[in-house]
């Protein structure tokens, strides 16, 4: 006889995951329920699923919509707007360029000239000036009747009061002339130079325009359409992703049994292929040995009967039969063990998943 020690399993059972991690809202389900497949056993928290879905539908709508501008090709309202852009652009700078041929057409260069013999005057002016003052400055000395010398200034006062404020005038005005020939210059060449860059800006947007207008009245090429249904295709396989990921926040049974454990409580946080409920089907019990060493399992085939004893039910013996042997061992204490799976001719009611079999065979 080959006695060894086995464990009631159900045929079917299982950890229920999650294929997503978040937050546990709800936990339907505890220890002892019995589910049918599809039945809600965890809801996780689904909001940045529900907000990736609003966001993936809206850029669906935004593709299709390029498709059906793309497709319907250009409007004469966007024809005749570029039109006016290149018009107003085509203006600008027939008016612009009047101006600027106006300002080298004018009196510039002779006011330029003017200001120039103005100064040229002004410095003759304050070379005379200068002089006439320098004169007044002139000192000598006089011998008095008794033999001494005496220096003698003769044009001090009125006289070179009024050579200075003369050298005065001229001075202000030479400094009055020079800052009016400057800011002449100044005006004419920013006002060339402004004239300038608003050409290059319309010339630029007239330009702009015209490469615009070409390409509305090309049509549209069907590489462009190509691209924007691919564009389509992609935001679709977006919002296709987003609806699974808030499918998955609900974690639902597999397939029909009883809940074994619930390893989950609300609010946790559960990662990715954590296990949160265990299931099996407690229609279809069956026996699982746990230390049938290599030895034993050589003088054993499927289809043997066997004899069953529970600690729970001493008095009575079980009859079943080997179904199964694992064609590979398991590591076990002090060795390998195979599994082999029996299953009992009538399950009692009152045996449950878990319990501890002690298992007989008789081998020849």
């Amino acid at each position: 006889v080959v006695s060894v020690t086995g464990k009631v399993v159900p045929e079917v059972w299982g950890m229920v995951g999650s294929q997503t991690g978040g937050m546990v809202l709800e936990v339907q389900v505890e220890a002892g329920d019995t589910v049918e497949v599809g039945d809600v056993l965890v809801r996780l928290d689904d909001t940045d699923a529900r907000l990736a879905i609003q966001q993936a539908e809206a850029a669906v709508a935004a593709a299709e919509a390029q498709v059906l501008q793309l497709r319907a090709g250009p409007r004469e309202a966007d024809i005749a707007a570029v039109e006016m852009q290149i018009a107003i652009a085509s203006t600008v700078i027939s008016q612009t360029q009047v101006q600027y041929d106006q300002l080298w057409s004018g009196s510039y260069e002779a006011n330029v000239a003017a200001a120039e013999a103005q100064i040229a005057a002004l410095l003759a002016e304050q070379l005379v000036a200068r002089q006439q003052h320098d004169d007044t400055m002139k000192c000598g000395n006089v011998t008095l009747p008794d033999g001494s010398t005496k220096e003698v200034c003769p044009a001090l006062g009125t006289y070179e009061e009024r050579a200075r404020f003369a050298l005065n005038a001229v001075n202000q005005s030479l400094v009055a002339a020079e800052a009016q020939l400057d800011a002449l210059k100044k005006s004419f060449w920013g006002q060339v130079n402004g004239a300038k860059a608003a050409i290059a800006v319309a010339e630029s947007q007239r330009d702009a325009a015209s490469a615009q207008l070409d390409v509305l009245l090309a049509g549209t090429p069907p590489e462009a359409i190509a691209v924007a249904e691919a564009a389509v295709v992609q935001a679709q396989a977006g919002l296709d992703a987003a609806r699974v990921a808030l499918a998955r926040a609900v974690v639902t049974a597999p397939y029909a049994g009883n809940v074994g454990q619930v390893m989950i409580r609300r609010g946790e946080f559960v990662a990715p292929g954590q296990p949160l409920v265990l299931v099996g089907d407690l229609e279809t019990l069956r026996i699982e040995t746990t230390d049938l060493n290599e030895v034993d399992v050589a003088l054993i085939h499927e289809g043997m009967p066997v004899a069953l004893s529970v600690d729970a039910f001493p008095d009575q013996v079980f009859a079943g039969q080997i179904t199964s042997i694992a064609p590979m061992a398991e590591p076990g204490g002090g060795g390998v063990n195979y599994t082999v799976i029996i299953e009992m001719d009538d399950v009692p009611p009152s045996v449950r998943w878990g319990m501890t079999v002690f298992v007989d065979i008789e081998v020849e």
